[in-house]
């Protein structure tokens, strides 16, 4: 039997559903520089991408008198410059539109906070478009845990058989897999699709656009 068609759509935030990829770089050179600590180069600025800041910081310390003032460090530049470097994606918000005009549910799943996600749903159009936001303070766990996604399905009341999960990195991948919804991965991140090959996405996107032919 072929699976359902998709009545529910889960985005991940940063380098998926907004271009906040700069701002994040930028937020995080500047925390290890100020807190003095050697930068771990792309492969390892990637790796951590997409988790909570205290899960990135506690690579550099255990100390979580340090890791809260990295944080602190971190998310005073980041709201300083955030209008400044977060753009909207080409297209997204109209294929968010179109998806809640057919009416499919609609959620977002991010690492980052409720207060910033709102901010940059608002900057790049898209405020109030979304049935459920699931944030890094709304669960015990994150990504690549399915926690995040499976409370998206609670609060939504979907089937995880008829939803997919839309983001850039391998946590978001990993955790619409473990959460058992399909997955697609979005080619418009910092992430290559070298990187996310292993993770299997049920569909590959290199524009926004192509999120309108997911059935």
């Amino acid at each position: 039997m072929p699976p359902p068609s998709l009545a529910t759509f889960l985005f991940d935030l940063d380098g998926t559903l907004i271009d906040s990829v700069e701002l994040i770089r930028r937020s995080f050179n500047h925390t290890l520089e100020m807190h003095q600590y050697p930068h771990p180069g792309e492969a390892g600025w990637l790796e951590g991408l997409g988790q909570p800041l205290w899960d990135q910081f506690r690579a550099f310390s255990t100390d979580q008198a340090q890791i809260d003032a990295m944080i602190a460090t971190y998310r005073k530049y980041n709201f300083e410059h955030h209008d400044a470097l977060v753009r909207p994606y080409p297209g997204m918000e109209a294929v968010v539109r179109e998806l809640k005009r057919r009416g499919k549910r609609l959620g977002v799943v991010t690492s980052k906070m409720q207060r910033s996600t709102r901010l940059g749903l608002r900057l790049c159009g898209m405020d109030g478009l979304f049935d459920t936001i699931v944030a890094a303070d709304d669960t015990t766990r994150h990504k690549p845990h399915p926690e995040p996604v499976l409370l998206a399905l609670e609060r939504l009341g979907a089937a995880a058989d008829s939803a997919v999960y839309i983001g850039d990195s391998t946590h978001d991948l990993a955790a619409g897999h473990a959460a058992g919804v399909r997955t697609a991965a979005a080619l418009w991140g910092p992430f290559s699709r070298e990187l996310l090959e292993p993770h299997e996405p049920d569909y590959w996107l290199d524009t926004a656009a192509d999120i309108r032919r997911l059935e």
